[in-house]
């Protein structure tokens, strides 16, 4: 007798800041609780330079002798992976002009505001139940604040 195989969920759209990516891509006290995240919210949905924001954190993690020269090449490979996978917001006016008013209302930077304001784009400035993943704290509660479903990694 045959077993049936079960149907597979459709995966769940999140929109996911670099914070959660990076733990994805090499081993940090976060990438347990990523990889969790990924299993769930397996459609992700990224900003325009989170390539860049992940490889900046590399180059950085190498410089400060965390990462060997293998392991950042392991972490570009798997970053190129997912990148291959994910969707992404593109830059546009309305984004930058929401970050810049998303700086004016949460303590964010630049690039976590640019972030925001790309996954508000991503659902229509209709956050509410949207999933947002990420490790940084502000950018947490600013995603709170605006109305997102936050998972913390």
């Amino acid at each position: 007798m045959k077993t049936k195989k079960r149907p597979v969920p459709p995966a769940v759209p999140a929109f996911w800041d670099t914070s959660a990516i990076v733990p994805l891509c090499c081993f940090q006290s976060q990438t347990s609780d990523a990889r969790k995240a990924a299993r769930i919210y397996a459609r992700q949905i990224t900003w325009w330079a989170t390539s860049v924001e992940a490889t900046s954190a590399f180059n950085r993690l190498f410089r400060e002798r965390i990462l060997s020269q293998a392991g950042k090449q392991q972490a570009l490979a798997r970053l190129d992976y997912l990148r291959h996978r994910w969707n992404e917001i593109q830059p546009a006016n309305e984004v930058r002009e929401n970050a810049e008013r998303l700086l004016g209302v949460h303590r964010l930077r630049a690039a976590d505001a640019l972030q925001l304001a790309a996954a508000l784009m991503w659902c229509n400035y209709h956050p509410s139940e949207r999933p947002f993943i990420a490790g940084d704290e502000d950018l947490a509660a600013a995603a709170e604040a605006e109305r997102f479903t936050v998972i913390r990694v």
